[in-house]
């Protein structure tokens, strides 16, 4: 009996010293000055006091939680009076009120930059962090969005932050131990633990022309108020920002969703460094392996290619209707959504190497990607704001025009309290005509809505690409 006690305290000493050195040489673990120096402690603290199969989640809910803030916002919305119905859309007898809500954002690097989802802030006329030591309230900046993902980008003016480690989504395995750290509920700092039960679920929430969905899906319980906040794997490691749950009474009820950390990076190094998000475009739409596709290219796996852009670049690469890409760099396909997801990490002028089968026949060719006007050159943040009119206008892009058999447009996002809310146009409108005026640029139409007295009358292509038509009195 002595010897087998023996034995049982020099494995679980053996456990600790392990755990220490692979958090003290884990180069990603290094990233961080916080988590790398507070493991030394933790583990000295925590030595022989808990039992060895739960010392991973604590290790991990320590290192993680100081980086997870609480986000509240306040916003204006538009109340309605009975008889609004009677102004065919804009009530101008509707009364102003403010509504607050909350959320949660993920300190991304020391300096105050923090991730968090763009349902989090959109139409937040202030956003207030608190942070987990609940030492100071900060008022955040709006870096960027990016509506393709869900994401928002925060800035808050302080030094020496404790920030979460970014680690490779693509390394997370089905089945591997997940935590999801947030505030739902108002109940802040709370830590919830499950597995991985799925990679690459597109659950058709983001409300965008292009989304991108290839969600992480968990067990770890994930309630109202968690959005925006972490999913890190037991080393203390960011892989998910947590967005959505799959309940019938708005809590949770078995599964939680959450954007891989892979995408997370690219979005946050984009707005920092560009203040728009770099997003390369293939020329082609894909859909899901169906029934009829696969006994066609013997696979189930993949995307099958539904629709190909005159000259674009997938059409120049060889690229036709009906092959199905099941890799991309090399990295396996293994439906739209995971071809969504690799498509996302690159830029416009990236050379990608795509693997296909054409009537069950391998095949590669490469493709270079172009920004959203058909061009190789970078994404141009020429984006237009206006207070008055509480929304983003941009032209639309030479690809959406294309997709929608357009020749102008005018598209308007980043929508807050202001007239186009109050109108209820949706994020992403396409505006193509202004009191039957064609729409040719955002300056323009600006000022046209600024300055509009009386009947207006917009026609546009709503982010389903059905045509839409609004009259409002103003």
């Amino acid at each position: 009996m002595k010897k087998i006690i023996l034995n049982i305290s020099t494995a679980f000493v053996f456990g600790i010293l392990g755990a220490f050195v692979f958090f003290k040489f884990n180069p990603s673990s290094n990233n961080s000055n916080f988590q790398s120096e507070n493991i030394k402690g933790l583990l000295a603290s925590y030595n022989g006091k808990i039992a060895e199969g739960n010392l991973s989640f604590v290790l991990a809910s320590k290192v993680s939680t100081p980086c997870v803030v609480f986000i509240k916002t306040t916003a204006m919305v538009q109340q309605r009076n009975p008889f609004g119905w009677f102004f065919d859309g804009y009530d101008p007898f509707g009364s102003i009120g403010q509504v607050s809500s909350t959320g949660s954002g993920v300190i991304v690097r020391k300096d105050g930059y923090i991730v968090t989802n763009l349902h989090v802030v959109k139409d937040a006329k202030t956003i207030e962090v608190v942070l987990n030591n609940k030492k100071k309230n900060y008022t955040a900046k709006l870096v960027g969005t990016d509506p393709s993902t869900d994401l928002a980008l925060l800035k808050i003016e302080a030094e020496n932050l404790p920030s979460i480690v970014l680690t490779n989504s693509d390394d997370l395995q089905i089945g591997e131990w997940v935590i999801a750290v947030g505030n739902p509920f108002n109940l802040t700092s709370t830590v919830t633990a499950g597995i991985v039960s799925a990679k690459g679920r597109n659950i058709n929430i983001v409300n965008n022309q292009f989304p991108i969905e290839s969600f992480i899906q968990t067990d770890a319980a994930i309630n109202p108020g968690n959005s925006g906040g972490a999913l890190v794997n037991l080393n203390g490691e960011l892989v998910g920002i947590n967005t959505a749950i799959f309940s019938k009474t708005g809590s949770n009820a078995g599964y939680g969703f959450a954007i891989p950390s892979n995408i997370v990076a690219k979005a946050v190094k984009d707005l920092i460094d560009f203040g728009v998000i770099q997003r390369g475009y293939t020329g082609l739409e894909a859909a899901e392996i169906d029934e009829k596709s696969e006994t066609i290219n013997k696979t189930n796996e993949g995307a099958l290619i539904t629709n190909l852009s005159e000259g674009g670049p997938a059409q120049k690469g060889g690229l036709k209707i009906g092959d199905v890409i099941v890799k991309v760099q090399d990295k396996p396909i293994i439906s739209k959504s995971t071809f969504d997801e690799h498509i996302s990490y690159y830029r416009p002028a990236d050379k990608i190497k795509i693997s296909y089968l054409r009537n069950g026949e391998p095949k590669e060719t490469n493709i270079v990607l172009t920004n959203k006007d058909g061009e190789l050159a970078l994404n141009k943040n020429n984006i237009i704001s206006s207070e008055k009119l509480g929304a983003d206008f941009a032209p639309a892009s030479k690809i959406e025009l294309q997709k929608y058999n357009l020749k102008n447009g005018v598209k308007v996002s980043n929508i807050h309290q202001g007239l186009i809310a109050n109108m209820n146009i949706e994020e992403g409108f396409i505006f193509t005509k202004f009191n039957g005026k064609i729409c040719t640029d955002a300056k323009s139409l600006i000022s046209e809505l600024e300055n509009a007295n009386g009947k207006m009358q917009i026609e546009g292509i709503g982010s389903d690409g059905g045509t839409r038509y609004y009259n409002f009195y103003y």
